[in-house]
């Protein structure tokens, strides 16, 4: 189950994406990071001469997408002052949702929606590269008529993560813990999300979007997942991100200078 390679630059925007916000949640402390990225949030850990953020904007720029709305927490201003001397992310409109103290996956997704334009968001995790097709994923979420979707990584041999099953149309049916799997789909940390709904009504200030949203809405019908094979690499963990750092040179044609 080969994963397909991740080249850029693409010869053409993704029509289905543009005017989608997206939502990257950046405000981790980066502490399994510690030993080899020291003083920085961990979207800003250095991959190949740019941040890790920067893959993640071509990412987005590729697929269309042009407001960012950055959910920033632990030294916020590092990313805020980086934007801001980078000419190359001109092409954005960058809007910041800060936290003042953390809040959680959930906490922070509740916190970002409140700057959110249009029906629905693009939701990214920021220590995640995950090439998804978000035009495909915004057409079967609307086929489906979801309240969130999530694109699936179909993998191999791993323990790592936990799995995510899903019937013959997609609704998600379950959540399993992590385990040894020779073969299954995980979260990939890529959502489409509608903006106006009730999930998140009468929920906390900090809670977990894992937890509190996605699990809990198993079996109700409106939570679906998708699979999709793009390269995928979560830069948690120090090997991991030193992988990154030897794949981004292959991967981001003409980006790396």
């Amino acid at each position: 189950m080969e994963q397909q390679p991740l080249r850029y630059p693409r010869p053409e925007h993704k029509p289905g994406s543009a005017g989608l916000d997206a939502i990257i949640l950046a405000g981790g402390l980066g502490t399994r990071l510690r030993s080899v990225v020291q003083d920085l949030p961990k979207c800003m850990a250095p991959v190949g001469g740019h941040p890790f953020l920067y893959y993640l904007l071509e990412y987005l720029k590729k697929q269309g997408v042009r407001r960012v709305i950055l959910s920033l927490g632990y030294l916020h201003e590092t990313v805020e002052e980086w934007i801001a001397k980078t000419p190359a992310l001109s092409g954005f409109e960058f809007v910041y949702s800060v936290e003042s103290e953390p809040l959680g996956t959930g906490g922070a997704v509740k916190q970002a929606l409140a700057q959110a334009t249009g029906n629905e968001v693009l939701i990214l995790n920021g220590d995640t590269l995950f090439d998804a097709d978000i035009e495909a994923l915004v057409a079967a979420h609307r086929q489906r008529g979801a309240a969130l979707s999530m694109a699936l990584k179909p993998m191999e041999h791993f323990d790592r993560y936990g799995t995510v099953t899903t019937d013959g149309e997609g609704r998600v049916t379950a959540f399993h813990e992590k385990r040894f799997c020779t073969q299954g789909t995980i979260n990939g940390g890529v959502y489409i999300l509608q903006t106006h709904n009730s999930l998140f009504d009468g929920m906390p200030a900090r809670f977990s979007f894992e937890t509190e949203i996605l699990e809990k809405q198993v079996g109700k019908g409106n939570l679906f997942g998708f699979p999709d094979n793009g390269y995928f690499i979560d830069i948690g963990i120090p090997s991991d991100y030193a992988k990154a750092e030897t794949d981004f040179k292959n991967m981001f044609d003409g980006t790396t200078r």
